[in-house]
Parts: C-alpha cells; sequence; structure tokens
C-alpha cells in the first residue's frame, strides 16, 4: 500500500476514534452532573426548616393621608389662632360652590378613590354632601359644620416651621379686537399644533407642567417656541389673536395672573382665562431684578417692575424673554359681575378663593391661613386670620404650604396682591373620615405590665452581667428561697448553619510519561 493511502486511512481512523471518545466524556458528564444533584438532593443537604409565621404585636393600620414633603401637626380647634374671629358664612359659601364640581363627580370619585394619589382624595365627598342640603345663613351655624365635619392639621413643608404666600388677581386692560399702530401687541388662543402626550390637541384642559411639544407633520415632535421666538412672530398671521393691547407688559402680567378682562373702546369687554403654555417653566422676573441688585427684596412690588420696565424699554424686553414661558388664552363667557374662573372650573371668590399645587391638594379643600400681611399699605401689619379654599393652581405654585391668595379684578386689587410675598402659618382642614383619632382608637390594649411578685420570681436580667438576683437578695440570710430561673425570650427564628458541601475525593491519575 502507497505510504499516501496509508496516511490518510490513519488519520480517518483516529478522527473517528476521538468522536467516539467525546461522545462517551459527555455522557459521562451528563450523568455524573445528574447524580451529583440527586446525591446533594436526597443525602447530605437537609432541607432547612421554613421559619413559623410569626403575628406582629399590632396590626399594619395604613396612614390615613401623605403628603410628600410636608409635615403636620394635628391640632384642637381653641389652638387655631383667630379661628373665632373669622367670617366663617363667607368661607361656608364658597367652600359650597367648590361642592358641586365635587357632588357632581361623586360617583366618579368613589371608583377611583383606591387609586386617588394625593393627600384627601375623595374624602370631601362626606362634607360637601352635608353641604348640600344646608343652606345656612348664619355664621355661628357655618363655624359649628367645619367643627364637625373637619380636623384642623398645621401643615408646612418638611423642616420649615411655617407656609408662605402671594397674592393674584384679574388685571383690567385697555385693547382692541384689530391691530392698530396703538394696540398692537397681540394675545394669542392656544395654537393648532400645540401638542402636551396624553392628550388630544383640541383638549378643554391641559396641564400646566411638564414638556410642551410643537408637533410637525403626523409624527415628529419639537419642543415648542418659548416667549422670544413667539414675540418675534413665529405663530403671527395664522388667526391665533385674541385681542391687541397696548403695552408687552400688560400681556405678561395678565399671563402671570392666568386671566384678563380686555375692555374695547365700544364699551364692550371679553373675559380671557387661562388655557394652556408652551412647556417652559416659569421665571420670576421679579426675582431676576432683585439678584441684580436693581428693586431691594424689601420693595419688591408688581408695581415696582412695571415701573422699571417703563423707564427701561429695552432692558424690559430682554427682563421678559429671561421668562421663556408664555401662556395662550381662551375666552370665557361671564359678566363683569362675574370673577374670573380658577381650575377647579368655578368662578373664583375675591379674598376667599386661594391657589395651591395641584399634585399635592384637592380642589376644595380649606385652609385657614395666619399671620400678617401689607394689605392696607406697603409698610402696614395688617392681621390676616381667614379660612380660604382651595380653587385655583398655578405653575409657581409648589409646596404643601404655598398658595396665591386671589384679591379680585381691578388696579387696586392688583397693588394689594403685587405686594404680597410673605411667610404665615397653614391650617389645613381635613375631614373627620381621615381622622388619625379614630384609627388609633382601633389599636389592642398593650398588656398589663406584671405584677410585682411575677416581676421578682421572674427577672429578665443577664446573669452574666448584672450578676445573680438570687444570690444578691439573699447574702447575708441563712434561709433558702426557691426562685425559677429567667424565662427565655423567643427568638424570631431558628438559626440554622448551613451543612458543608462534601468534597468529591480526588481520582489517582496515572503519571504520563514525558
Amino acid at each position: 500500500m502507497a505510504p499516501e493511502a496509508r496516511i490518510k486511512i490513519f488519520l480517518k481512523n483516529g478522527a473517528t476514534a476521538l468522536c467516539a471518545a467525546a461522545v462517551a466524556l459527555s455522557s459521562f458528564s451528563l450523568g455524573a452532573e445528574a447524580a451529583r444533584r440527586h446525591h446533594r438532593s436526597h443525602h447530605h443537604l437537609p432541607r432547612t426548616p421554613a421559619a413559623p409565621p410569626r403575628a406582629l404585636p399590632y396590626p399594619q393600620l395604613s396612614l390615613p393621608f401623605e403628603i410628600p414633603g410636608a409635615q403636620y401637626l394635628p391640632l384642637a380647634w381653641a389652638d387655631v389662632k383667630g379661628w373665632g374671629d373669622d367670617n366663617h358664612l363667607a368661607a361656608y359659601k364658597t367652600f359650597r360652590a367648590s361642592c358641586k364640581p365635587i357632588n357632581a363627580q361623586n360617583g366618579e370619585a368613589k371608583a377611583e378613590s383606591k387609586a386617588e394619589p394625593k393627600a384627601l382624595g375623595a374624602s370631601l365627598g362626606e362634607p360637601c354632601r352635608v353641604a348640600k342640603i344646608l343652606d345656612l345663613a348664619d355664621d355661628g351655624k357655618a363655624k359649628t359644620f367645619f367643627e364637625e365635619n373637619f380636623t384642623p392639621l398645621r401643615i408646612s413643608r418638611l423642616g420649615e416651621p411655617e407656609g408662605f404666600v402671594t397674592g393674584y388677581y384679574e388685571p383690567v386692560l385697555e385693547g382692541s379686537r384689530t391691530q392698530t399702530d396703538v394696540y398692537n401687541v397681540p394675545v394669542y388662543r392656544r395654537p393648532s399644533n400645540l401638542f402636551v402626550r396624553g392628550h388630544k390637541q383640541d383638549s378643554l384642559s391641559l396641564p400646566n407642567k411638564g414638556p410642551v411639544y410643537r408637533k410637525i407633520g403626523r409624527r415628529k415632535l419639537v419642543p415648542y417656541y418659548d416667549r422670544g421666538e413667539i414675540e418675534d412672530g413665529k405663530i403671527a398671521g395664522r388667526g391665533l389673536e385674541i385681542a391687541w393691547l397696548k403695552d408687552p407688559t400688560d400681556l405678561l402680567f395678565a399671563q402671570i395672573q392666568g386671566s384678563a378682562r380686555i375692555k374695547f373702546d365700544d364699551g364692550s369687554s371679553v373675559r380671557l382665562n387661562y388655557d394652556a403654555y408652551n412647556g417652559y417653566p416659569y421665571t420670576a422676573v421679579g426675582r431676576i431684578l432683585i439678584e441684580r441688585g436693581i428693586i431691594p427684596r424689601e420693595e419688591m412690588s408688581m408695581q415696582k417692575i412695571r415701573e422699571w420696565m417703563a423707564q427701561n424699554p429695552d432692558g424690559a424686553k430682554e427682563l421678559r424673554r429671561a421668562n421663556r414661558a408664555y401662556i395662550f388664552f381662551r375666552e370665557v363667557n361671564l359678566s363683569d359681575k362675574e370673577e374670573a374662573v380658577g381650575a377647579q372650573g368655578i368662578p373664583l371668590t375675591a379674598g376667599r378663593s386661594i391657589a395651591v399645587d395641584k399634585s399635592l391638594h384637592v380642589y376644595g379643600t380649606p385652609f385657614f391661613i395666619e399671620g400678617e400681611l401689607p394689605i392696607e399699605s406697603e409698610r402696614a401689619k395688617t392681621p390676616f386670620r381667614r379660612l380660604m379654599i382651595a380653587q385655583d393652581t398655578g405653575s409657581a405654585i409648589i409646596g404643601p404650604a404655598r398658595a396665591d391668595l386671589f384679591f379680585g379684578a381691578g388696579a387696586d386689587a392688583g397693588r394689594v396682591s403685587g405686594r404680597l410675598r410673605h411667610p404665615m402659618q397653614f391650617v389645613m382642614l381635613v375631614p373627620k373620615s381621615l381622622d388619625p383619632a379614630p384609627r388609633a382608637a382601633k389599636l389592642p390594649i398593650p398588656d398589663p405590665r406584671p405584677a410585682e411578685k411575677i416581676a421578682k420570681l421572674f427577672p429578665q436580667t443577664d446573669p452574666a452581667k448584672t450578676g445573680t438576683p438570687v444570690a444578691a437578695a439573699t447574702q447575708g440570710k441563712t434561709e433558702t428561697i426557691a426562685v425559677a430561673g429567667p424565662v427565655p425570650l423567643p427568638v424570631p427564628r431558628p438559626a440554622i448553619e448551613p451543612a458543608p458541601e462534601p468534597r468529591r475525593p480526588a481520582k489517582n491519575r496515572p503519571h504520563r510519561p514525558q
């Protein structure tokens, strides 16, 4: 046989032998692994006994409610400073107005109460059902209503002793329905290409926080125009103009307030309300002036800002654009005798309605606000102790004890609200259904303390550390006293050390010659 043929036969036989060896080794490895698992599970590792169920000493009761970042203290009505001096009937009428939408949504609120993440949830339904049938006309009865249906709770931001209030109002401005040389500042309604995720573009209610997009075509989304771009005419000429104003400062403050009345030369007027915003966070122009040292903090007011912007038109333009947020309005059917409509969807009440953080609080919640405010003049310290009702919100109103006080419409209301930036005490009125006292009554009474004789017979001490109590008690005495040893305390679960895994014996392999 030729040498080449012998080499081919040898390689072929060798490859066959290697394949057979590989199959045998793999079969042995799998079989060994199965045997090892069977050996572990059946012979060497004992099963760890399950820990016996252990009942808690007290039931876990859920908290009545939780407000993120807040601290609160239950009070007695006598501890609420100025409570007895307020006009409770005026507060009751405002609260009853808030109850109309609450009662209308009562069935829906019941269905969604378990998923309600905010503090009060649907708990205002019960006081509102009571108020629905009580058309009170007496201040004393109104005071009794609040005391019988609510519990006072002092609230503030965590680590802070007080809350903080500002004021707002509804500006009354001169305007025109058409653009002229005098009236050339447009007031825009919501553009059709403004888009918020999770909401239809024609939705009646859009959030005042979070991202807002400009929809291009059917799919592409980009951030919406900021204030500077809109002032430069990015949405001009699209038929979005509701009216025209004289001064861009008038528009800025109307947007800050969230509503406005525009009077026309023919005697007619239009009422405007917040409808949407462009997605940029609000930047307070007053804070910028304070940081730049232009207006001292203690002198800051809306009137001071107006005066500075009127005297510095170029600086006013730059200052406006530092606040990139821009508000779009919608027309509302209100007479001049009615106040602006708040976010709850009902007309506000001057001196009784407040705007709160909607992410934390529920519309209709009463807050008793106490402190001193410069209402009579810039330097006055007028006592303010008044029950207010949460009926509105605002993008700058953030925190558990933060409120914007509504003072009505017109220049006088603007002067008062424009100088408010003050710390105040907040007392939130919580419905009795959330009162922690009834829940505390469900807690069981702790076990009674053992009698003195039993305590001496079973001392719970460690003899190794404190010495033997019996020896100390009997030292110097001849009589013998039989005293039981300490009763061992139960351990929560048995401490079982895992058995060590047996090591496989090493096989003696023959030495391979080099």
